[in-house]
């Protein structure tokens, strides 16, 4: 078995004294991991990085095998973001939560390219955070668990979507929603295409997502959102971005 692609470095375990266990994120072959062989040499280290861009070629015996992986660097730009704490903990919460949500060596080829984009507009702190939402909820929708935001569940209109059902997913309308608004999810105009990012649209842009990742991907696998997304979130807020 053996094939090549391109794609995104997600995550990276020491493996032995010399080698790592690398998990790539590509279009075509989804999160896949294999071992690389002397992945924890000076040479390779800065190739390793989560989020750099390489050539990856996976071989195995049989499919289901670890198999070999040897990577060749395309894209080491993210290291430029290092020295940006912001910028470093969303390529660390997109990582980590690429890792987690989707399915081993399931190819979710939007996924990969709506990763791509985020990942290379980290250096834009007015733009990536919505990118970022939008990238979770297009994990859940690539998953099948889709939100539905193009008209109101309760009345139909298309106008004045400012809810989520946090029970079906599906959009609110300001009117319809009147007599529930506690127990509804906050709905950012960003989403439905009816204005900029506002104040306290990234947050609730997160909440919104966290909520419908943790019932429909994570808590049926018992599993639980990231540490790293949480630090992501206490950065947001530092910097008065939520």
């Amino acid at each position: 078995m053996e094939w090549t692609a391109s794609g995104r470095i997600l995550a990276v375990r020491p493996h032995g004294e010399t080698s790592a266990v690398v998990e790539v994120l590509t279009a075509e072959h989804g999160r896949h991991a294999g071992l690389v062989r002397g992945g924890r040499s000076r040479a390779m280290r800065p190739v390793l990085q989560p989020g750099n861009r390489v050539r990856a070629v996976w071989r195995a015996r049989l499919e289901e095998h670890l198999g070999a992986l040897t990577v060749e660097a395309e894209d080491l730009s993210t290291g430029a973001i290092m020295e940006d704490p912001l910028a470093l903990a969303g390529l660390n919460a997109l990582c980590a939560m690429a890792s987690l949500c989707l399915p081993e060596r399931e190819p979710h080829p939007r996924v990969a390219e709506a990763f791509d984009l985020v990942t290379e507009h980290l250096t834009d702190p007015q733009m990536w955070p919505a990118l970022y939402v939008r990238w979770e909820l297009g994990v859940l929708a690539d998953l099948g668990y889709g939100l539905d935001l193009r008209h109101c569940a309760a009345t139909g209109v298309t106008e004045k979507l400012i809810y989520v059902s946090p029970k079906s997913g599906r959009a609110v309308s300001a009117e319809g929603g009147a007599p529930w608004k506690d127990k509804l999810l906050a709905l950012p105009g960003f989403l439905t295409g009816s204005g900029a990012v506002a104040p306290g649209d990234i947050g609730a842009g997160l909440r919104l997502s966290a909520h419908f990742l943790e019932r429909r991907v994570l808590w049926p696998a018992d599993k639980r959102l990231p540490d790293a997304r949480a630090r992501l979130i206490e950065r947001l807020e530092a910097e008065q971005r939520v």
